[in-house]
This record gives C-alpha cells, structure tokens and sequence, in this order.
C-alpha cells in the first residue's frame, strides 16, 4: 500500500466560504521546526514554533526556522501561538517570529509559557503569555479551544482541540500512554474518546514512533536501573539528559541523595530549566542536595554527580565540551561514568555516537540506553497510536511530527484502523490543506524554505554558501592568482597557486602552472581580456588539472588582477 500526495502542485485558491485551511510550516520529512497554521474566517491560529537543528551536512549553522514568509504580510491577522509543550522543537522559533511582531499572545500551560517567557526576556521580548491547564476552554476569536492532558518527556503537555464552524480538529501534540507516570498526569484517553464521539472532522498526531510496535515503557521503570548504577559506581557520576526532562532529572537527583551525593547542575538550560521547574512545585529538591559548580569540585569524587546538557551530542553543550576535553571545570577522567539518559532523536546518531567514542577514549565508562534501560522515549509507539485512532475516529487523518517513513507508517495505521484511505492525507512542509464540508483536501503548496540561524544572522546563509562549505570541508581550498595586462591581456604576473586543507606537498601545484600559462595565452590570443572571463578561464583549467591529477573536488577561487 503507497500513499502518496499530488505532485506538481500549484499555489492554492483562496479558501472557500466556511472552510479551515490548515498549512504545514514544518514538523513533516524531519524531526524539528514544527508549526501548524489554521486559517479561518480571515483569522490565523498557529499550533507550535519550533526550531530544528542541523545535521552535518549543514555546517556552521546553530539553528534552522520555520520559514515566516507566507504570514509576516499578516501578522496583525495572527490571534495567539499555541505551544502544545515546550520542547525547542516546538517553542525555539518563537523569538524570532516575535521580533517581527512582539505582542502576538502565547497559549500555553504554565511550564511552557514559563519557558517562553525565559527565551523572550533574553532577547528583551516582553512576553504577552496565556496559561491554560487540561480541561480548559478559550475562545480566540473564531477559534473555540479545549486543552487536554497528555503524557511526555516534560510536564504540562497539552493536547489541543481547535472547533469552527467549518468542523472540529484534534491536535495531539507529542504524547505516549505511561500508565505509571511519575507526576501521575496520564494521557486523557477518555477526554480524546468523548470529542471522537461528538465528531472529530480532523486529526493531526504524532508519529515519531509509528514504527515502532507495541506499547511505551514506563518511567517508573528507570529509577531502580539508576539507583543500582549508583550504588556500583565509585568515581564521579556524569548523567546528560535533555533540559526540560523534568522527570529524569528528579530520578537522578532521587538517586543522587539515596547514595550520598550531591548534584550539580551543568549547562546554562539545564540550570535555567530546572530553577523554573523547582519554583512551579514540578520537581522536588532534598534539602542541601544541590551545590554550585564551585563546590561540587571540591567534593570527592563519590560524593557528586553532575547533572548535564548535551544529550544529543551537540558539540557547543556542556557535554560536549567534556568529550572534547574544553570544559572549564570538568574534565573526564577514566575513573569516572557518564550515562546518557536520553534517547537519540533522528538525524543526531552520528554526532551523538561521536561524543560517546571521545568518552569512551578517556577511559571513562560510558552507559547509554544500548546497554542499560536508563530511558524511555517520550512518544507513543504504534499500539498506542492504534488506541487513539480508535477512540477519536477521525473522518480525515494527517500524520506529523516525524520523518518521511514515520508519516507513512502511522498512514497505515490509520487506514488499518478504518480510517478511509482517500481521508488520509499524507502531506509536506508547505502543502496546503481545506477542510470544507467535513472533507479535507490537499489544494495547493506554498514555497517552504529552511531558514538558517549562524551567529546572529537569521536567512542570510542559504543552499549555496551551504554548498561551498561542504566543498570547503570535504576538499579544501585553491586560490590560484594571475596578474594580466589590462590593454592585451597577457599574463605579466604569476601564475600562483595557494591551498588550504588539500595537500602538504609543496610542489603539488608544479603541474598545473604551466597550464595555466597556456591557457591565459590562448584568450590574449584570442582578445578575451574580461576579467571575469578570464576567471573563469582559470577556474576551468585548474579544476579539471585537479580532477585528473587528484580526482578530487576542492573549491577553486580564481583571481585576476589587472595592471
């Protein structure tokens, strides 16, 4: 079975009289930058602002967006962003949407929009934040909203039901079914069951772990595998999760003050998240449990653990700088155990089993969830997906949050479940999907570019800067120089050739520099002396001596200089 969109599609019409549009400006192909825009009666209603972050093939950038473009002519149209939780995957684009118009209001519970409002208030943004709690309703101008409990890896997710006149849709945000959970705050079945039986028109659901079979682990289940790994554990105790794991972070530090120890916190998020956290009464600290960085390396070695960022091995965070050994208070020593309580979100494998391999190389040992049960994932696998469908029984279906195959994997669950196939609509960033008369359509596609953050640059690198690096970090650098007459354009200078990160042999230029002679006597020869010609002419000869020399692929940057 193969569901596949329309291809060739065109921008859409304008929404007809009555009916919900709903754009997909990311959160679809990969795992990151999500934001959903519904449209109705001229008004817009955004579902979550996420940013999603490069993977080696995108060198020097920090950061990708959602691209803004189809909404900054209608951002006073804007009624409120709904975070659905605060992960960055969801809530680290609002910034930067916000600096184009800082009063549009933020919906949220009170950890999320408290983790908005920290972002915005280091950006000197002063928040305009919303909180609502599971069983609440709030009406926004044309758009009835209920807010229902789910269970994830953060406290105070939030599902939402978003009702017009043109019908009702689900939003199910990221979700699992822990049965168990550690605060108690389950997954509102019952709540998703009620509006599937009042006629949920459209469903829009997680599907990062559609794949997988089966049902979510509990996190109960961690606690007893970290206790018994700090019981054995001698030296110093390193455990990196994500930031807003406010529930792992509570199992360590549990663990933590059961063996003796002390806890500090590292990573600027970690101890902003965390401080947040303890002052909503989300987490509970033992009296003189934490200690500042400063005392903590003054403690013995079994009397701390280190509670870290850098999880996903993201070379700038604080364990990633441990692995590559420019920390400024830690260093990783043999003695020492580091555990990776996180699981590893896709597209982050390789940077990840990299900052294991430099632990490892330390001597130290490393426990990660391959070899110890210390995580569970934070999205519901395909049993539970099947439940929801089940209770909801949607009229049309769009799987999100995921890549390509996790898209079409939860499609097949849906069509399995009995949603019908025509209703399942399988979608990209940018398509454009109508929901009129309880039917939902794809009508169109807009343009959905990935916007670059470098530094405090925010679009200015795009495809091809991107693809000199590449060129640049694959097969170095040439710079190849000569100096023309500017009257007949013979050569009176040079030729020089200059590399950087392509050979160590002084003399590996020696064949090319009377190529180049030839060929800048060729175009005086015949009346080329345009200086960009002639760079081109130059840049040609060097590349393909390079190629059958070297078979190699370098960026060559031709200089003519005129005299």
């Amino acid at each position: 079975m193969g569901l596949t969109r329309p291809k060739n599609l065109g921008a859409p019409r304008a929404l007809p009289d009555g009916g919900l549009r709903v754009v997909a400006l990311g959160g679809l192909g990969a795992i990151g930058r999500n934001m959903t825009l519904f449209e109705f009666d001229g008004r817009l209603l955004i579902v979550d602002c996420g940013v999603l972050f490069p993977d080696v093939d995108q060198p020097g950038v920090d950061l990708i967006l959602p691209d803004f473009t189809p909404i900054l002519d209608r951002l006073d149209d804007i009624e409120a962003i709904v975070v659905t939780h605060g992960h960055e995957d969801h809530i680290g684009a609002i910034p930067f949407l916000l600096e184009h118009k800082n009063d549009i209001p933020v919906v949220g519970s009170r950890f999320s929009v408290a983790l908005v409002e920290a972002k915005l208030r280091e950006r000197r943004i002063k928040p305009a934040g919303i909180v609502v709690a599971e069983n609440e309703t709030l009406q926004l101008g044309p758009f009835g909203l209920e807010f229902l409990a789910v269970n994830h890896s953060i406290p105070d997710a939030l599902a939402v039901a978003i009702r017009t006149d043109a019908g009702l849709v689900l939003c199910t945000g990221d979700f699992k079914m822990d049965q168990l959970p550690l605060d108690g705050r389950i997954t509102d079945l019952a709540g998703f069951a009620r509006l599937g039986d009042q006629g949920v028109d459209l469903l829009l659901s997680d599907s990062t772990n559609a794949e997988i079979p089966g049902f979510v682990t509990s996190e109960r289940q961690i606690g007893p595998v970290l206790d018994k790994l700090f019981e054995d554990v001698k030296g110093r105790i390193i455990v990196a999760s994500f930031a807003s794991h406010v529930h792992r972070v509570q199992q360590v530090m549990d663990a933590a003050h059961s063996h003796g120890r002390k806890v500090a916190f590292v990573g600027r998020s970690m101890v902003r998240n965390m401080a947040i956290a303890r002052d909503l009464g989300l987490m509970q600290v033992p009296e003189g449990l934490l200690v500042s960085m400063d005392e903590a390396v003054r403690l013995r070695a079994d009397e701390i653990v280190y509670m870290s960022t850098g999880s996903q091995g993201e070379p700038m965070s604080a364990l990633g700088r441990m692995a590559s050994g420019d920390h400024r208070h830690i260093t990783v020593e043999p003695e020492d155990t580091v555990i990776l309580a996180s699981s590893l979100v896709p597209g982050n494998e390789t940077a990840v089993y990299g900052v294991i391999n430099r632990l490892a190389r330390t001597g130290a040992t490393v426990i990660h969830k391959d070899v110890a049960k210390v995580h569970v994932s934070g999205h519901a696998p395909a049993g539970e997906l099947l439940y929801v469908l089940n209770v909801v029984k949607p009229s049309n279906f769009i799987p999100v949050h995921g890549e390509a195959r996790h898209l079409q994997a939860h499609a097949r669950l849906a069509i399995e479940s009995g949603v019908p196939e025509d209703q399942v609509i399988v979608v990209e960033n940018g398509d454009v999907v109508d929901l009129v008369d309880g039917v939902a359509r794809i009508v169109g596609h807009i343009p959905n570019n990935l916007v670059y953050v470098d530094g405090l640059s925010v679009g200015d690198v795009g495809e091809p800067v991107l693809n000199e690096r590449r060129m640049l970090g694959d097969g170095g650098f040439i710079a190849a120089t000569v100096v023309i007459d500017s009257e007949n354009g013979k050569v009176v200078g040079g030729p020089t050739v200059s590399a950087r990160g392509f050979s160590e042999d002084p003399k590996a230029f020696d064949g090319v520099l009377p190529l180049i002679d030839d060929a800048m006597e060729r175009a005086a020869q015949d009346g080329i002396t345009e200086a960009h010609q002639l760079q081109q002419i130059l840049r040609r000869t060097v590349g393909k001596w390079v190629n059958d020399t070297y078979r190699r692929r370098p960026m060559i940057v031709p200089h003519v200089l005129e005299v």
